[in-house]
């Protein structure tokens, strides 16, 4: 598998992961089958769509690549296909966002690089391709998105995108980075919510 095609599929694994945490979570809002589709969709490529504008590749490949919203209804038909075993999973809505996490930030680094952006820019854009998408989500479902909380969260998604920009500008081989980065995101977002790790708070004396 060549270089284009690696990082157009890891896009698509994190495209269906972040779909699944979107219909998950608006499934358990109980909204309608469109509602469901839309907030999938909206999840998936809500980063990607805010990257490629910063970026200036457009249109969006959110918008222009029809895989995107397949993948998405993919994955709002396997939510709504698995009501037996969803409940079971652990947190899913959670444990489908962290797999997620990793793909996008990875994909995103590597895209603004290979537009000629800056070090700076790969790093906060493929931390902003990876949370961009659940922040939506979250303002849809009318919740406080996770990113404004005290969890460990954007900062595992900059890790990765660090990992990724750095490995790329120092010339190592692409056939065992992004899967790093990818498993580094996903282990530390996966403790964090194992382990109750969190951010410091900062509150004032009389809060």
């Amino acid at each position: 598998m060549n270089g284009s095609a690696l990082f157009t599929s890891l896009d698509l694994i994190g495209t269906f992961a972040f779909a699944t945490s979107g219909a998950l979570a608006a499934h358990q809002k109980k909204l309608d089958l469109f509602g469901i589709i839309t907030v999938a969709y909206m999840t998936a490529c809500g980063g990607g769509i805010i990257r490629d504008v910063c970026i200036g590749a457009l249109p969006p490949a959110g918008l222009s690549d029809w895989r995107y919203l397949v993948v998405s209804v993919l994955a709002a038909g396997v939510v709504l296909g698995g009501n037996q075993w969803v409940p079971k999973l652990s947190q899913p809505v959670l444990l489908f966002d962290a797999l997620g996490l990793g793909f996008f930030a990875v994909f995103g680094a590597h895209k603004t690089l290979s537009q000629g952006h800056s070090i700076e820019a790969a790093i906060i854009l493929g931390m902003v391709s990876a949370v961009g998408g659940g922040a939506l989500r979250d303002v849809l479902l009318n919740r406080t998105p996770v990113i404004l909380q005290k969890e460990v969260y954007a900062s595992a998604a900059l890790v990765a995108a660090a990992f990724q920009t750095g490995g790329e500008t120092l010339g190592w081989s692409l056939r065992w980075v992004p899967w790093v980065a990818i498993v580094l995101c996903f282990a530390i977002r996966y403790l964090a919510l194992l382990f109750h790790w969190n951010l410091p708070r900062f509150a004032r004396e009389n809060d």
